[in-house]
């Protein structure tokens, strides 16, 4: 049986970069697997033009000033820039791993067996549950996002 704990939805902007918004849950009853389906859109900036200045005062920030016009020259290369949003997760009992993926969608899983990669093999224990969601970058005019985390029997090993 499923049980759905966390059921969120949420909007950011690109004053969100490089923060985090965390999720804090409570398990009543240990035991069983815990699931994460995590999803973020969109993807890519599509307008050339907001890229082309968000790439030009990137390369004004980092570049050495020889190298800058030939970089804006070939802005293209930096291409396509995306939103990036990273899942981590910590137990009542210590940190259990990060998804660090590009993937826009994911689905994932921990339980005393088996763990999505990046994730580690842990006791689902009764108690306060973290899952932070990491906001590297965001740089379409918003970028809307769906968690929903639950906990169900595990399959029989």
């Amino acid at each position: 049986m499923k049980k759905v704990i966390v059921d969120a939805r949420g909007r950011v902007t690109p004053a969100s970069s490089k923060s985090h918004i965390i999720h804090r849950f409570f398990l009543a009853s240990a035991g069983g697997r815990l699931g994460i389906n995590f999803w973020y859109g969109p993807k890519q900036l599509e307008d050339l033009e907001k890229a082309r200045t968000l790439v030009e005062r990137s390369i004004d920030l980092y570049f050495e000033e020889e190298t800058i016009a030939q970089a804006k020259a070939h802005f293209k290369s930096y291409l396509p820039l995306n939103n990036l949003i990273t899942v981590s997760v910590d137990s009542p009992n210590g940190h259990l791993g990060a998804a660090h993926r590009h993937d826009p969608e994911q689905f994932l899983h921990i339980s005393r067996h088996e763990a999505s990669p990046g994730l580690v093999c842990g006791d689902i224990v009764a108690g306060m549950w973290e899952v932070t969601l990491s906001l590297h970058a965001i740089v379409t005019d918003y970028c809307e996002y769906s968690l929903q985390i639950w906990q169900e029997e595990e399959a029989a090993q």
